[in-house]
């Protein structure tokens, strides 16, 4: 039986019939998760808002201090971000906090996903971002990559906007 990115198994017919999406509450992971409902919803497929989080640099310090923290950050973002995305979130959106770096453990994740989908957070029109650019690169699955919408973009923010899909 295959693991998922956290370790735990998951069975074999659920193995390639989740959509995962990266957020940082950023626009363009919000756009990501917009994004993601409106494919999943015609393809009955469930739908991961994973928020990733870890302990920075030097951690020895934080550590005598407590970690907690770093969870509790990670977690408000991920709810403000469903509460901006959606009214109300559908049923099959499942959010989860992930201790780790974004990029490996959404790579690792994206082993048993059927699209991976993260918000481009890079410099200009043509530089991705890091975890954009390393999802695509190394990714066991599709990925898109969302932009955010543009100002004034209305109801556009629910299309999507692929940069690139392997």
């Amino acid at each position: 039986m295959a693991t998922a990115g956290n370790g735990a198994a998951v069975p074999p017919s659920d193995r390639r019939s989740r959509i995962i999406v990266g957020v940082d509450g950023s626009e363009p992971s919000i756009a990501a998760l917009r994004v993601a409902r409106a494919l999943a919803e015609p393809l009955s497929a469930p739908v991961e808002a994973w928020a990733c989080w870890d302990v920075p640099a030097g951690y020895g310090v934080y550590l005598a201090v407590g970690i907690e923290g770093f969870k509790y950050a990670a977690h408000q973002v991920l709810e403000q971000a469903l509460a901006d995305a959606f009214e109300e979130v559908p049923a099959f959106v499942h959010p989860r906090l992930v201790r780790g770096r974004p990029g490996p453990a959404l790579i690792d994740a994206s082993r048993n996903a059927s699209l991976l989908v993260v918000g481009r957070r890079g410099h200009g029109n043509f530089v991705p971002g890091s975890v954009s650019s390393a999802c695509v690169s190394h990714a066991h699955c599709p990925v898109l990559v969302v932009h955010a919408p543009d100002t004034g973009a209305g109801d556009d923010a629910a299309q999507p906007q692929p940069a690139v899909v392997p």
